[in-house]
């Protein structure tokens, strides 16, 4: 049957699933979600048979490509076919066929095709789950004797051709019937299974952005044979990168800071090299070889560049060679080497280290009145963010510290009298450390006296202000500080301003606190092996496999070493560092919201599965939720996410997306945001889409509502609007709606407000479907288990553009992207979800195509 104009085709398939029974999932898109019934002996196209199928829960949309295994543990455990799709054709009102007890409808799939009936028996005593009888019409497509058995003619996928047991076994798609050498990137990932063996350097090109690997503050110098010690520099971290006879000069968020540094870009122009990415400190050198953070400011405002002394202590990249992944040791030989032509005067110089000796090497550093030292693993390979293969032991106690407001001069002084001082907890809140009145000069004081008063706003930024007298500051500039000790109340001790920072987010400053330094490992050596390789990359490093374990937020992460994005090589750990990075941004827009979770055991490009329900002993950090079935069925468990162990917990169970809902596990029924998911069809530009999304804002805008804007990670994006809670869901989706249909009735030729392929074809799908009790969205900041690890990213209108594409939003570029909170705002906004009649306005008016504003 043809479908009607008021019933566009959706989508069905049927899941061939090998759980502690075989049976068979039929599932029809209705509504945002996937429909399902569970069909234990299959459908027939005989009219005469009537065949059980019990109602399931819903199932999100996106479940509907999935075939592979999901884990022993997990709800529904088993192979996973994709035995039928196509689409459905409602015959009649789906939501009156539903409420009554028959559903009527045509499908058009690969195996299973004409008209069908669902109706539903009367429930017996004790059953929790509706039972139904699918039941094949009597047309053209009906069969009878054994050309009626489907499921036996034609037992295997319609997406890869596989059986049962292949799915079950993971054998590969039928089409890949020749045999053929693995990959290169495959053959690295069998090499790694060996455990003294690493790869050789990769082929790559040269990479755009690198996160630098940092350090992490500990209370001793580590024991073991596997330590090497540099010294600890007093200035600002930099990454170089030469191609051809250029070089630039990155500071750690990513600025360039070339010009700044230009005799230094000049002398790493000359290197020996047509590529190359190095890691290092700029400094200033003062007697005795120390190195000096004021000297460095007072340095770069002269404008005196003669002393800059850069000291690189890594080597990343060289001549078209990822180097991150062989041991560090081998990396500084190649590093060493590379920089001897320069000399020994060039500003370009290599940071020398020692093997052993750790104690004497710190304690000669704290008698020379340096920094410090760095204890690094000399078999560890290169990992963005901070973890325990870098070591960092201070000789004096110091950190970054937010400057939040400052004090009236007293006496002679001229300016301000001290800076007061402040520090990001785990919640996210800016709390007091206590106020900075020494170690400025005049200088200092005159330049710096006019920022804080272009800055000055009239409520503090903290959390809870001391009770003293001061001008507060809006929170973006960062302080470094020495001080002795900290107080009880978390107050410094004999604080000394040393400079202020501008290569770290203000966003980013949290208290340090020392930690135990790793254990020494047993029986592990570091063994390098020879091997034919191209002449400018000779040696073939080996190294012992790391540590099991390792602990990110007070989480234990098993197998922190294992790849998560085979295509950009970020593993769990790397994926874990940077939740625990954006955690006082995300966790707002996350905390006690019901959660669905999208597990990928194996990782990114391997078969993974959606999650709604708790099915196993639910780890710190996370916390359940029940969620009553309005229609008088059994309630549901989901989890919802407490603090920022949760998010650690997540990606320890294998999490690579997390899904939420409009409202918080204690309002379950009064939802606080109100989600347009822009879905371009083929055809439609990314400027199409920016076009789009503003066009939405203005529509909102006109009803009264103040709209916010990210990225999903993929080729749209949503607009959120919050609303304060009042509203039902009933309400908020009719609303979502009547938005939708306005936008595709006045702009025909650029919106489409009904899914399906042909609809969308150069246009964009506004999905209103977001806002229904139960669907879910992206997180803000949550990654996607996609290509190059991308995430779901929090933007503002104004870098809405055509030239910031998603792409450039992973998992390894969001951490140093600056103290800009797009969303920070959300929270605060107030408005009322507009009544339901201003869904569909009286008057049409046409949407200006290149429309643009600057708004927040």
């Amino acid at each position: 049957m043809a479908p009607t104009s008021s019933h566009p085709r959706l989508r069905f398939l049927v899941h061939k699933h090998a759980a502690r029974r075989l049976h068979y999932d039929l599932r029809l898109e209705w509504d945002g979600v996937l429909k399902s019934w569970a069909v234990p002996k299959g459908p027939s196209l005989d009219p005469a048979d009537k065949r059980l199928a019990v109602a399931v829960a819903d199932h999100p949309l996106e479940y509907g490509t999935f075939e592979g295994t999901i884990p022993e543990g997990e709800y529904g455990a088993g192979a996973v076919m994709l035995w039928d799709r196509g689409t459905w054709t409602p015959l009649e009102d789906p939501r009156l066929g539903l409420r009554k007890g028959r559903l009527r409808f045509t499908l058009h799939g690969k195996k299973l095709r004409g008209a069908w009936d669902l109706v539903r028996m009367r429930p017996r005593g004790g059953e929790e789950q509706a039972s139904w009888l699918l039941i094949k019409e009597r047309d053209g497509e009906a069969r009878t004797g054994r050309a009626a058995d489907v499921t036996a003619r034609q037992p295997g996928s319609v997406a890869s051709g596989r059986s049962i047991e292949e799915i079950a076994a993971n054998a590969p798609r039928r089409s890949r019937t020749r045999a053929r050498m693995p990959k290169p990137r495959a053959r690295a990932r069998l090499a790694a299974r060996r455990p003294a063996v690493l790869p050789a350097p990769r082929k790559a090109p040269l990479p755009r952005r690198i996160s630098p690997e940092l350090a992490t503050l500990v209370t001793h110098v580590p024991t073991g044979d596997d330590w090497l010690f540099e010294t600890k520099f007093d200035g600002y971290r930099i990454l170089a990168r030469v191609e051809g006879r250029r070089a630039r000069l990155l500071s750690r968020n990513g600025k360039d800071w070339t010009e700044r540094f230009a005799p230094v870009a000049a002398a790493l122009a000359k290197l020996p090299a047509r590529q190359a990415v190095l890691d290092g400190e700029m400094v200033v050198l003062e007697r005795g070889g120390r190195t000096d953070f004021q000297a460095l400011q007072n340095t770069m405002r002269s404008g005196r560049t003669d002393r800059l002394v850069y000291f690189a202590f890594d080597l990343l990249h060289l001549d078209g060679f990822d180097l991150t992944r062989l041991p560090l040791i081998e990396r500084k030989r190649r590093l060493e080497a590379l920089l001897a032509p320069l000399g020994a005067k060039s500003p370009v110089r290599y940071s020398a280290h020692v093997e052993g000796h750790g104690e004497q090497a710190f304690r000669r550093a704290c008698d020379r009145a340096l920094e410090g030292v760095i204890a690094k693993r000399k078999d560890a390979s290169y990992r963005p963010g901070r973890g325990t293969d870098w070591l960092k032991l201070k000789c004096v106690e110091s950190q970054e510290f937010v400057v939040v407001g400052w004090t009236d001069p007293a006496g002679k002084r001229t300016g301000f009298g001290a800076l007061l001082l402040g520090v990001y907890d785990r919640r996210g809140k800016l709390v007091y450390a206590g106020k900075v009145g020494t170690g400025f000069d005049d200088a200092f004081l005159k330049e710096l006296t006019p920022r804080l008063k272009r800055l000055a706003r009239p409520r503090s930024p903290l959390a809870v202000p001391p009770r003293e007298k001061a001008h507060w500051v809006a929170p973006s500039l960062v302080a470094e500080v020495d001080f002795t000790d900290w107080t009880r109340d978390g107050r410094l001790r004999h604080p000394s301003f040393r400079g202020l920072r501008e290569d770290k987010p203000a966003r980013s400053v949290v208290r340090e606190t020392r930690e135990a330094p790793p254990k020494p490992r047993v029986g592990r050596t570091v063994r390098l092996r020879r091997a034919h390789v191209p002449p400018a990359e000779r040696g073939r490093a080996t190294a012992p496999p790391r540590a099991s374990e390792e602990r990110v937020a007070g989480v234990v992460l098993s197998h922190p070493d294992r790849v998560v994005y085979p295509t950009a090589g970020v593993t769990k750990l790397e994926l874990a560092r940077y939740y625990e990075t954006v955690a006082a941004r995300m966790l707002p827009h996350v905390v006690e919201r019901p959660l669905m979770i999208l597990r990928c055991p194996d990782g990114e490009g391997r078969p993974c599965f959606y999650q709604k329900n708790v099915t196993s002993r639910v780890p710190p950090g996370l916390a359940e939720v029940t969620i009553p079935d309005l229609e008088g069925g059994p309630p549901s468990t989901y989890l919802r996410i407490k603090d920022v162990r949760g998010l650690i917990a997540l990606v320890q169970m294998g999490v690579l997306e997390i899904h939420v809902w409009s409202t918080v596990a204690r309002r379950l029924e009064r939802p606080d945001r109100t989600v347009f998911d822009l879905d371009p069809g083929a055809g439609v530009t990314w400027a199409g889409v920016v076009s789009g999304a503003r066009a939405v804002r203005d529509e909102l805008e006109r009803r009264g509502l103040k709209s916010f804007v990210k990225t999903t990670g993929g080729k749209g994006v949503h607009v959120v609007a919050p609303i304060t809670p009042g509203a039902a869901w009933s309400d908020v989706r009719a609303f979502a709606r009547g938005v939708a249909e306005t936008l595709a009735r006045v702009a025909p030729k650029r919106f489409v407000a009904q899914s399906g392929e042909a609809r969308r074809r150069g246009k964009i799908f506004v999905d209103y479907l977001r806002n229904g009790r139960g669907a879910t969205w992206v997180a803000p900041y949550s990654a996607r288990a996609r290509k190059g690890a991308p995430v779901s990213m929090p933007i503002s209108w104004d870098d809405l553009t055509a030239g910031h594409r998603p792409a450039r939003w992973t998992v390894r570029t969001v951490p140093p992207l600056g103290d800009r909170d797009a969303w920070q705002g959300i929270a605060r906004v107030r408005q009322l979800l507009p009544p339901a009649e201003a869904g569909r306005p009286d008057v049409e008016r046409p949407i200006e195509p290149g429309r643009v504003r600057a708004r927040g």
